[in-house]
């Protein structure tokens, strides 16, 4: 198979990615009202169909990358695991020993979470190595401009959902979408300022 560009992978990346959000939004609310056991397991499964096809792309993404792109790939995800499985270990510990009250719903935050712990932990091996987190002649789209992107779509469902969004959702839309075109300024600041200092 041929390697993805990084523009490619994005691509897919933002599809999938509207996909779960497309699920969460229309199908989810549908699980609590069904009654029968074999189609309420497969409408809770719905959402995860999107994201197994996110971890096939990033190992495939890191299967096709040379050998410094891979070490960096399995440093960040290698640092996300402990991160996560640790957090998990004292939340777990907490719960059984009745000092947090946790629920199997915070389990849905689990694969977010090292996505997160990745996706830092790689950008920052990535600049101790002085690369960005990808390789520049494979950039693909601006970043800044994804982020923003993302946002505001996110921002755009939860204002045209509000009538039927419950505040956890709302919030959730409306926080995540915000931190994302904050990211992207951030991301498109940043930009400016290195092609100022390069004499771009």
């Amino acid at each position: 198979m041929p390697r993805f560009s990084q523009k490619q992978y994005e691509g897919r990346v933002l599809v999938a990615m509207a996909l779960y959000t497309l699920c969460m939004l229309v199908e989810w609310p549908l699980v609590r009202t069904v009654v029968t056991l074999p189609l309420k397991c497969l409408l809770a499964l719905v959402p995860v169909l999107p994201m197994i096809y996110v971890i096939v792309l990033m190992a495939r993404r890191i299967r096709d990358s040379d050998e410094l792109e891979r070490q960096m790939h399995l440093i960040g995800l290698g640092i996300s695991t402990a991160v996560v499985g640790a957090a998990s270990l004292i939340g777990g510990f907490l719960s059984v020993a009745n000092v947090l009250k946790l629920d199997g719903s915070i389990l849905i935050w689990v694969f977010p979470g090292l996505m997160f712990c990745y996706g830092l932990a790689r950008w920052q091996v990535a600049r101790r190595y002085g690369m960005g987190a990808f390789c520049e002649s494979d950039a693909g789209a601006s970043k800044y401009a994804l982020f923003v992107l993302a946002g505001g779509v996110l921002l755009l469902v939860a204002w045209l959902g509000r009538a039927t969004l419950d505040d956890v959702r709302s919030g959730f839309l409306c926080g995540a979408g915000a931190g994302l075109m904050a990211l992207g300024a951030a991301l498109f600041v940043a930009q400016r300022r290195r092609r100022a200092r390069s004499g771009e």
